[in-house]
């Protein structure tokens, strides 16, 4: 679905960001127009601002941090703001931010050099398992760690569910659970921040399917389609496998899998005994 804007344009800020050491010292003028993507119906039908977020507050917001803040470069001002109001803003579902430098000290005539953003909150959903040591443990080691990184809020969290091992290697039964991630990481990053989770769990992979302290996929990220060298989304065989599709059915059972057009309860039902 399409959110609703509110627009803010050229916000005047003198502040400290630069390459050039007489910028950081001196300071000069920069310009954001930012748009916010909301859903204002609630605030125009009760006429509240609390269901609203506030342009004036958001104002003063981004020029304090513009000004408490010191940048080599403007991607990077911009990059950080952004982060700043998603996370500061919960009625935020994603902004558009543009940083203007009018005075960028290029020695050419120009008007304006800017910046231009847009970051959104998404859904991912992963699935844990580990088959070694204090199982219970490192899943809930993993929620947490999740939980903790910037620009992730855990939603939801299936229940621990015990399954046999998967691939032929003979091992211990698994533990696995599912989970729902709010996120502005995107699928690569989230996956690096995942595998630093695994390596405090002191996880090994040496052998394919093989026991492991703990492992973490991401399963789906929105209905994001995606390939890479290290990455598919969504993962690839979460629908033939019963140790996914149950413990994600308890937390997203209308989720539709965004190449098989099925939702979660469907795949379950077509695959597992209960």
């Amino acid at each position: 679905m399409g959110y609703d804007e509110i627009h803010v344009e050229n916000l005047e800020i003198f502040a400290n960001h630069g390459v050039f050491p007489e910028e950081t010292r001196l300071g000069q003028k920069f310009l954001i127009s930012l748009v916010m993507y909301v859903d204002s119906r609630p605030a125009g039908r009760s006429d509240c601002l609390e269901q609203s977020v506030h342009y004036g507050e958001v104002s003063s917001f981004m020029t304090n941090y513009m000004k408490q803040n010191t940048f080599k470069l403007i991607e990077a001002a911009a990059e950080h703001l952004a982060e700043e109001l998603l996370l500061q803003y919960p009625l935020l579902k994603g902004v558009t931010l543009e940083l203007k430098k009018p005075w960028a000290p290029v020695g050419l005539p120009l008007e304006t050099v800017s910046v231009k953003i847009t970051r959104f909150w998404h859904t991912a959903y992963l699935g844990l398992g580990s088959n070694m040591g204090d199982k219970a443990g490192y899943l809930n080691m993993a929620i947490q760690s999740l939980d903790q990184i910037r620009g992730c809020r855990v939603q939801k969290v299936s229940s621990f569910l015990v399954t046999k091992p998967y691939g032929g290697v003979e091992q211990d039964d698994f533990l696995n659970a599912c989970l729902m991630l709010q996120t502005f990481l995107p699928p690569q990053e989230l996956l690096d921040r995942m595998y630093e989770i695994e390596q405090a769990a002191h996880r090994e992979r040496i052998i394919r399917w093989g026991p492991r302290t703990l492992d973490l996929d991401i399963l789906m990220y929105d209905d994001l389609v995606l390939e890479t060298d290290d990455l598919i989304i969504p993962h690839v065989e979460m629908h033939l496998r019963d140790f996914v599709l149950k413990p994600l059915r308890e937390i997203a059972p209308n989720k539709r899998h965004p190449l098989l057009n099925k939702t979660i309860s469907q795949l379950a039902k077509e695959i597992c005994e209960d």
